[in-house]
């Protein structure tokens, strides 16, 4: 894969994580409309390690505060004893479904759903979801009102978001305005509920490149990376471009939230699946 393969891959990458209008989607239909062959763990190392420096940078006081005080509740033998340590153990219960479920059926759904015509199903009814949570929420709670029923709901949502074309951010913004919160607190618990699957996606992918890099036979075991060379300047390319273009879209993403709607997005989204549709039966 050359570097400008590898740029252009990671701002799509970063541009699409954290916009409601799928990366998956993105990054199967991008290569697939220009030709391209896909790199295997190569490009997914890169872009989650991206977006998931981009995602820690971005909100580590959030962290810091939350990790701090799950530790210190645990300590005194107080895990709920504040809002801010309420809060952390919501979004770790709401990471457990996906994580569980990812764990479970990541391999089958990466090597059954990955058809273009499956993305044009899933962009056009995600959309409808988020037109319809978008209209009908009635947007009056915050993150302090999140209960542990929001949290499993969203969890459980977040976990559609293996299929191509659902989009993460799409369906758990979406799951959450339909328990009534407004955008800006949907997007914000999106964004940090998606935190730890990200960062945990990108230690595995990580893992299996430095076998992959260390033990070449793992390419009969069916890993990609192994049976070529790993061109690091290549991957250091597309950290960087995902990287960049993640931080910024989350950030200029929640300011536009404080007045904007998602209709834009519902309305790209429908435009988008249109458009495979139409490639998907003239070049089948």
């Amino acid at each position: 894969m050359e570097l400008l393969a590898a740029a252009i891959l990671g701002i799509v990458q970063g541009l699409t994580e954290f916009l409601p209008i799928s990366s998956s989607a993105h990054l199967i239909l991008v290569p697939w409309l220009l030709g391209w062959k896909t790199e295997g763990i190569v490009f997914d190392v890169t872009l989650h390690v991206g977006t998931a420096l981009a995602i820690l940078v971005y909100f580590w006081r959030d962290f810091w505060v939350l990790g701090r005080e799950t530790l210190a509740g645990i300590m005194v033998g107080k895990p709920l004893g504040n809002p801010e340590r309420r809060f952390a153990w919501l979004i770790i219960a709401g990471t457990l479904p996906a994580a569980i479920i990812g764990i479970l059926f990541e391999k089958q759904v990466e090597t059954t759903l990955r058809s273009p015509l499956i993305t044009v199903f899933t962009l056009a009814g995600i959309g409808i979801v988020l037109w319809v949570a978008d209209r009908r929420g009635r947007k009056q709670r915050t993150l302090s009102d999140f209960s542990w029923g929001d949290s499993i709901w969203i969890g459980l949502s977040q976990a559609l978001a293996l299929i191509p074309g659902v989009s993460r951010s799409g369906i758990t913004m979406s799951a959450a305005m339909l328990r009534d919160a407004d955008r800006t607190s949907a997007a914000r618990f999106s964004f940090l509920l998606a935190a730890p699957v990200i960062v945990g996606a990108g230690m595995l992918e990580g893992w299996e490149l430095l076998h992959a890099v260390r033990s070449p036979h793992l390419a009969s075991a069916g890993v990609a990376a192994a049976a070529v060379p790993v061109e690091w300047p290549v991957l250091a390319v597309g950290v960087f471009c995902a990287a960049v273009t993640s931080f910024l879209c989350i950030r200029y993403f929640l300011r536009y939230l404080q007045r904007g709607s998602f209709l834009p997005f519902v309305i790209y989204r429908f435009i988008l699946a249109a458009v495979v549709l139409l490639f998907y039966f003239r070049f089948r």
